[in-house]
């Protein structure tokens, strides 16, 4: 998913989002580490767009604190 599809989300969404991404990736590495694990880069892929969520959540989360300060100057 894009970063400017996941801006388009909910907060609450971006949250499950990033609960069953971070989830995905602990089960991608635990079937790579016991050799059931087919595909390796499904591993970077998630990872990243763990990443990507993560990012989304934080530039919202900046916007939410600076927006006050930047009104009252």
């Amino acid at each position: 998913m894009k970063a400017k599809d996941l801006r388009e989300k909910s907060i609450d969404d971006l949250h499950e989002l990033e609960t069953a991404a971070a989830r995905q990736v602990f089960d991608l590495r635990f079937k790579n580490y016991t050799n059931r694990l087919d595909d390796t880069s499904s591993i970077r892929t998630t990872r990243r767009e763990l990443a990507r969520i993560r990012t989304v959540l934080g530039e919202i989360e900046r916007d939410k604190l600076n927006a006050p300060n930047s009104e009252a100057k």
